[in-house]
């Protein structure tokens, strides 16, 4: 008799578990239904991205820069030191290392873009359909170095003379 009610409650156990850890329940189907679209869209490449290019301003507080016609080569030359203080860990003037070149930026970035993933790469990370694409492309998030709005300016005034 024992050995009956062994039998009985192992049987028992076992199904209740088979049929609790799913085996096919309309509530998975239905799980699985909705996720399948999601997971079916393809992420968005580096290509796509940029197609808007020119209009993208990034995401941060900066709406608005002017560039001169002319290069301020005061203030290109304090964002050179700045660039060489501050950035030169993980970019180099005109090939790709850790970080892409800043040679040429302006033939592929808004302005207000490039100073935007200066001053909060982070929030440009999360928020930036082109800058999500570089993190994904260069597999190492731009560390935020704490620069001013004006030190970011020099910078991009720096990058006009690359």
């Amino acid at each position: 008799m024992n050995n009956y009610k062994l039998n009985t409650l192992i049987f028992a156990s076992l199904a209740f578990f088979g049929t609790s850890c799913g085996g096919g329940s309309s509530e998975k189907a239905e799980s699985e239904a909705v996720s399948e679209p999601a997971a079916a869209a393809a992420p968005m490449t580096l290509e796509e991205a940029e197609k808007g290019w020119k209009t993208n301003k990034g995401v941060g507080d900066v709406t608005s820069v002017e560039l001169g016609a002319e290069i301020d080569q005061a203030m290109a030359d304090a964002g050179k030191a700045v660039y060489e203080a501050k950035c030169t860990a993980c970019h180099k003037p005109d090939k790709k290392f850790i970080g892409p070149a800043p040679k040429g930026i302006l033939e592929r970035r808004t302005p207000e873009w490039v100073m935007n993933m200066i001053l909060n790469p982070e929030k440009m990370v999360a928020e930036d359909p082109i800058a999500k694409q570089l993190l994904m492309k260069y597999s190492a998030p731009m560390a935020n170095q704490s620069l001013t709005q004006e030190e970011a300016r020099q910078v991009l005034e720096y990058f006009r003379t690359l």
